[in-house]
């Protein structure tokens, strides 16, 4: 754990303007398409990318995600989505495609020395990788205004938030430092901390979670990043919980770690009042979750 918070630096962007107008949040769900790309595929870190987004046409829900399925209509919010070490996007399928079918588009990064199939695996490199999902959304400004694009056009790239899973929730915390640009508007840590130079920039609200008996990342050291928090945040834990069992459907907690990180992102990213007087009421489960919250009334 030493190793892995002395070895995450901040990353910066430029600065963005004022908040876009708000946009409806969506009122049913969408079925789910996939696609895979690659961002900077011939530079020295390629990195490649699965999507999900919300699809035209098929059942809605969240599986199965069609590959290449049509885009819905509209122009939907984005969430990078970071995975922990020695892990894979589509081992966090049953969280993002229910995310998709919501109305985000998610785009997680394999990255190139933490997955689980590199064989040059680093721990280290987690320092890199929030300069990673940055990069991946400047590829995403540009595939947004990129006419031949599917998804063209149907990119809120003015309406992000930055997600992930134990060193992915460390990755994402690195993301929110000084000089951030106001494009990233909240971020959600599972199983992670904060990092030295993290939380600062344009306030950005941020939801914590994480079990109770979490052996791998304490919640002790989510607790702490939660209490360095300066905005607008909330801390949802799952008592006698390990280090992730809760993002796995059907197992306790996953119905209230669904519909909470929902209402957070519908709140955030759709300005969803609903979602945010939601929020407490679905997170809530007496025996499993537990919850603490500075946001808004």
């Amino acid at each position: 754990m030493t190793a892995l918070l002395a070895g995450c630096g901040p990353a910066t962007a430029a600065t963005g303007g004022a908040p876009p107008p708000a946009r409806h949040a969506p009122l049913g769900a969408y079925a789910v398409g996939v696609r895979q790309l690659t961002v900077d595929p011939t530079g020295p870190r390629p990195l490649p990318v699965t999507i999900w987004y919300p699809a035209a046409g098929g059942p809605p829900g969240p599986t199965p995600a069609t590959s290449d399925a049509p885009v819905a209509a509209g122009r939907f919010p984005v969430v990078i989505y970071s995975h922990g070490l020695r892990s894979l996007p589509e081992l966090h399928a049953p969280l993002t495609t229910r995310w998709a079918a919501a109305g985000f588009v998610v785009a997680a990064p394999t990255y190139p020395r933490t997955n689980l199939r590199t064989p040059t695996f680093t721990r280290a490199d987690v320092r890199n990788q929030p300069a990673d999902g940055w990069r991946l959304i400047r590829h995403l400004v540009r595939l947004d205004a990129r006419r031949a694009d599917p998804l063209a056009g149907h990119l809120d790239v003015d309406r992000i938030a930055a997600a992930g899973h134990s060193a992915g929730g460390f990755t994402t915390a690195g993301m929110f430092t000084a000089g951030h640009s106001a494009r990233l508007r909240s971020g959600i840590v599972i199983a992670g901390g904060g990092l030295a130079g993290s939380f600062a920039g344009p306030p950005a609200p941020l939801l914590f979670v994480h079990g109770g008996a979490d052996p791998i990342v304490p919640e002790s050291v989510g607790r702490a990043a939660y209490a360095r928090t300066g905005g607008p945040a909330a801390f949802l834990s799952l008592p006698g919980q390990g280090h992730g069992e809760y993002l796995t459907p059907g197992r306790p907690g996953f119905a209230q770690v669904l519909a909470t990180t929902i209402d957070f992102l519908r709140w955030t990213l759709y300005d969803d009042a609903a979602g945010l007087r939601r929020l407490p009421a679905d997170a809530a489960l007496p025996g499993v979750t537990t919850l603490i919250t500075r946001l808004p009334d």
